[in-house]
């Protein structure tokens, strides 16, 4: 028995589950397999890269999806899907942000459409939809914290979570409700040890007359990928960027700065305890090596120490 890595749900036959491939189109029965290995999406990268409209240092192809011909389908423009495929230097990060982003969705924290498809060699590629189109036609306006600081990419770790609270105090329709939403996301990145949570990993997004935080976007356990990094956070609360304590989100970044009303924090912080059998269950059927699980559960109950302890 082997599992849907869209789903992860156990199947009997074939590489994907009846459920998996409706996610991606009711037309699809079967989807090839992508025919690159991770040395070939490099180069079609790097030939690629002045055309295609999406960046980023992390190798990452524009796709749409074929129904018709059950393929996904490399292209320049107005591609609906982002791969990204294995990393010549970081081990599963394919596996890794997938497994991240299902747990933050586990968390109530939103997320675009993701999954992991087959390549090459029988390599796993990471998936996800964009969140600024919709249908043929719509576009919503999309502004990551870099470009509203004024930062350039080489500047994105220029900043803070403070500075990150004004600019959703400045910049959102309902700012009350999107500190609680940025509340939970600082406390799943600490937990699941997203270390890299820069500038450009902040969005708005204006959509239905209003401004908000965008879905969350490349959520990945950044340090089991690089091994012991000496921070556990990219952006510092109180000019801290490692040995957090709880005190350090709960009364300083919630209460004093986000002005978050303390009976909300003790909701938070008890729904995402709420995830903790939930996480550990994908962890264990996630597409990670053993090796990398353990180090996922190790890193999680370090963590949960320090908030709950």
């Amino acid at each position: 028995m082997t599992r849907c890595p869209i789903t992860y749900e156990e199947i009997a036959g074939g590489r994907y589950s009846e459920r998996g491939l409706r996610q991606l189109s009711p037309k699809l029965s079967d989807l090839e397999i992508l025919p690159y290995s991770s040395e070939e999406f490099y180069l079609e990268y790097i030939n690629r890269a002045g055309k295609m409209s999406i960046q980023g240092v992390q190798p990452k192809l524009s796709m749409k999806l074929n129904a018709a011909k059950q393929r996904f389908e490399i292209v320049d423009i107005k591609g609906k899907f982002i791969a990204k495929p294995q990393n010549m230097n970081y081990p599963e990060l394919p596996e890794n942000e997938d497994l991240t982003m299902k747990m933050a969705s586990a968390a109530g924290i939103e997320v675009p459409w993701h999954g992991l498809i087959y390549s090459k060699n029988d390599e796993l590629c990471y998936i996800v939809k964009r969140f600024d189109r919709k249908g043929h036609s719509t576009k919503f306006a999309v502004e990551d914290f870099s470009q509203i600081s004024q930062k350039k990419r080489k500047t994105k770790y220029d900043s803070s979570m403070e500075k990150i609270v004004s600019i959703i105090a400045d910049y959102t329709t309902f700012p009350v409700l999107e500190m609680i939403k940025l509340f939970r996301i600082a406390l799943f990145n600490y937990l699941s040890g997203n270390e890299d949570m820069h500038l450009k990993n902040f969005s708005l997004i204006t959509r239905n007359n209003k401004t908000e935080l965008s879905p969350s976007y490349d959520l990945l356990n950044t340090s089991i990928a690089i091994s012991n990094p000496a921070e556990e956070i990219a952006l510092p609360i109180a000019g801290k960027k490692s040995k957090l304590r709880r005190a350090d989100f709960t009364e300083y970044l919630a209460n004093d700065i986000m002005k978050i009303q303390r009976k909300r924090i003790s909701a938070v912080l008890a729904e995402i305890e709420s995830c903790i059998p939930i996480w550990q269950k994908l962890i264990s059927i996630s597409f990670l090596s053993e090796n990398m699980k353990d180090r996922y559960n190790t890193l999680l109950s370090q963590r949960l120490k320090v908030l709950y302890s």
